[in-house]
């Protein structure tokens, strides 16, 4: 059968969809680890300095971002790094948000995460981050906490001026061939340790774009990308095994052939049912998972003994069709088994409502979001990142209120993660300034957000702003 063809088919996708589900806890209590693995230097701003980065207006004029600081010290980067990656995210951490209730943690990766993507020495980025990421992902997983890896800092920058991108620059380039490859190739390889390396049993979903650009005309061949995402997922388990709609024949080719994974997906990167954008991914992700497996002690498992994955589908996640305009591409086309979508929310930035406490609230109790996405089939609706960031002076009575009624409306579709689960206590920051609106940790102790997640300070908070009450 053809590939369209075979994508079209839906015998198995309600098995599949039900099967995993089992992954994703039914409602979504999460936290960001944000400036971990992918720095912002405005969450940290003491640290980054006394790093010996750069905090400016215009965040393309100065070393705001690991790209500029990989240029600037290339020396000393990787140590600088790897004292932050030890310090930034800790075992106490983890222990803090098991005990606050906290179920999901959404972890912002760079591409660089996978050394071998990066295109040295014209791109440069701090080395060594996989080894806290499998360290991490291993104490959430002792703490029973699941875990989203979201490709947030693209090959090539996905959105222009933002720090979030690892390289804050007004050339986009990752709307092209060359680095919608890069970030397929980095899909097999994190779709491949999710199942094979035990450091990664804590991971349910993978995102393939953080907040790509929102006017779709400027973010040519996105839709197929998103396409070619899936395809991409589901090839790797395939390969391993998982029944997949793609061809329910394909494993048993597989299983006949190559005696190891690696080498199956070699074998598997030259069949015709694959598109040849998810091909050329499979081949060039092969090497790769060899070299990671000789420098973690994975060769059994990658290269050494038979494969076969003991896990579910991993469900794939984009940002929703609602988050673009000018007639964008709705990754409900793409799913192939289970699917998810993700919001962002921040009313700080403006354009959301008014700049005043009623405004706030009445605009958020009557959110319409999970209901628009659904009716696009962009369901089940997750909220990625939102905070308690205002444009005006908010007191703590209405940050109490400003929490419960966000949490409030982003728990009636699959739950909420919050922005984020600390931020910097600085002079720098003022104190508890920041923290008190972008720290989950910090909204705790102050008592803005409740230490059962699923609770609230006033379940009614909304009452009075529900369209049907005034």
């Amino acid at each position: 059968m053809q590939m369209k063809a075979l994508l079209e088919s839906v015998c198995l996708f309600s098995f599949l969809f039900s099967a995993v589900l089992a992954g994703r806890p039914g409602k979504i209590y999460g936290v960001n680890l944000g400036s971990w693995l992918v720095l912002e230097n405005w969450m940290l701003p003491e640290e980054w300095t006394a790093m010996g980065g750069q905090v400016c207006a215009d965040c393309t004029t100065c070393i705001s971002t690991e790209f500029a600081f990989a240029h600037a010290y290339p020396a000393t980067v990787d140590s600088k790094f790897a004292k932050h990656w030890d310090t930034w995210f800790t075992q106490d951490h983890v222990k803090q948000l098991k005990e606050a209730g906290i179920n999901t943690v959404r972890v912002p990766l760079g591409y660089w995460i996978v050394e071998a993507l990066v295109n040295r020495p014209v791109e440069a980025y701090p080395r060594g981050g996989l080894a806290y990421l499998r360290r991490g992902l291993q104490w959430l997983q002792e703490a029973g906490i699941q875990a989203i890896l979201d490709h947030h800092a693209l090959p090539g920058v996905q959105t222009p001026g933002q720090m979030f991108t690892g390289d804050c620059t007004n050339d986009v380039q990752f709307y092209t061939p060359y680095n919608y490859h890069r970030a397929l190739v980095w899909t097999a390889v994190m779709t491949a340790l999710s199942h094979l390396d035990s450091a990664f049993n804590s991971v349910f979903a993978i995102e393939a774009v953080n907040e790509p650009i929102m006017d779709a005309s400027k973010t040519p061949g996105y839709g197929d990308f998103q396409k070619n995402f899936v395809q991409t997922v589901r090839a790797v388990e395939l390969i391993l095994g998982i029944a997949s709609p793609i061809d329910t024949t394909l494993s048993l080719n597989v299983s006949t052939s190559p005696t190891n994974f690696t080498a199956a997906l070699t074998f598997a990167s030259n069949l015709p049912i694959f598109s040849f954008e998810v091909q050329a991914a499979l081949a060039e992700a092969a090497p790769i998972l060899i070299d990671i497996g000789v420098e973690f002690g994975l060769q059994a498992t990658l290269t050494s003994t038979p494969f076969h994955s003991k896990r579910d589908s991993l469900t794939t996640n984009f940002m929703d069709i609602n988050w673009q305009y000018n007639n964008p591409a709705n990754p409900a086309d793409a799913a192939i088994g289970p699917q998810t979508y993700d919001n962002h929310l921040y009313y700080s930035f403006g354009g959301v409502a008014d700049a005043n406490p009623t405004a706030y609230l009445t605009s958020i109790c009557n959110l319409t979001r999970i209901q628009a996405d659904a009716a696009l089939g962009d369901s089940p609706l997750w909220f990625g990142e939102w905070g308690l960031s205002t444009q005006f002076n908010a007191t703590d009575a209405f940050l109490r209120q400003w929490a419960d009624a966000q949490k409030l409306m982003y728990s009636q579709g699959a739950g909420w993660i919050f922005w984020n689960f600390k931020t910097e206590i600085s002079a720098l920051t003022n104190g508890s300034a920041l923290a008190r609106q972008w720290s989950y940790l910090e909204g705790l102790e102050m008592g803005f957000l409740t230490k059962d997640p699923s609770q609230y300070n006033d379940p009614n908070v909304c009452a009075p702003y529900h369209a049907s009450a005034r």
